[in-house]
């Protein structure tokens, strides 16, 4: 039986411990509302070492330094009426 405390694994990790307390995946998927291909998916990531396994993690190289990201909000605090292309214009020059 899979345990865990994460909440946003929880209805993952609920579907196949449902499935082994009715003895029917079938039924376990009807109640949980998802199909028997996704239960199935849910059992391999299971026995491969875990179900978060499969979350990507983030790409660095796609973000802003710091002090962009910071400029970006301060500008959108107290310009919230314009709008993403004149702000980035506006960050730009």
């Amino acid at each position: 039986m899979l345990d865990t405390n994460n909440p946003i694994l929880k209805h993952k990790a609920g579907l196949p411990n449902l499935a082994e307390e009715l003895g029917n995946v079938s039924s376990a998927c009807q109640v949980m509302g998802v199909s028997r291909d996704t239960f199935y998916r849910y059992q391999q990531r299971v026995e491969e070492g875990g179900i978060d396994k499969s979350r990507r993690t983030a790409d660095v190289k796609n973000r802003v330094d710091e002090a962009t990201a910071h400029a970006g909000v301060t500008s959108a605090i107290e310009q919230p009426a314009v709008g993403q292309h004149r702000s980035s214009n506006e960050l730009v020059c």
